[in-house]
């Protein structure tokens, strides 16, 4: 991959970085805490339970794309960015565009979506 295009996604890599930080979802702790009121009502309760876990899911979702971020802007930095973590192979550009912090190229990618998925059915 060429400078041109290697800056081009490190710059969009940074503003999804941004993004993240600047959402404040990931240092969010507010949303974690459950006031005294609904600890009386088990309907209230359920709620903030629910409400908690879906609090959860949503920073573990962009943590992780943080540090596929990190990680994609590291590769940029040792030149090895925009090729396959298995095959070595360049990932599409099409990929790249709609997911700059891509590891995987289509192929493998989809490979390990079927694996987890077999593997969440027998779970």
């Amino acid at each position: 991959m060429d400078t041109k295009k290697m800056e081009h996604f490190k710059a969009i890599l940074l503003k999804h970085r941004q993004q993240i930080l600047n959402g404040g979802i990931v240092t969010r702790s507010e949303d974690l805490h459950i006031s005294e009121e609904d600890l009386s009502d088990e309907s209230d309760l359920a709620t903030s339970m629910i409400q908690q876990q879906l609090s959860c899911t949503m920073r573990d979702r962009e943590l992780v794309k943080l540090r596929r971020i990190d990680m994609a802007l590291e590769k940029i930095h040792d030149g090895s960015y925009g090729h396959c973590e298995d095959c070595e192979e360049e990932i599409g550009m099409k990929r790249l565009e709609n997911q700059p912090w891509s590891e995987l190229c289509i192929v493998h990618a989809e490979e390990k979506e079927r694996e987890e998925s077999q593997t969440a059915r027998h779970a």
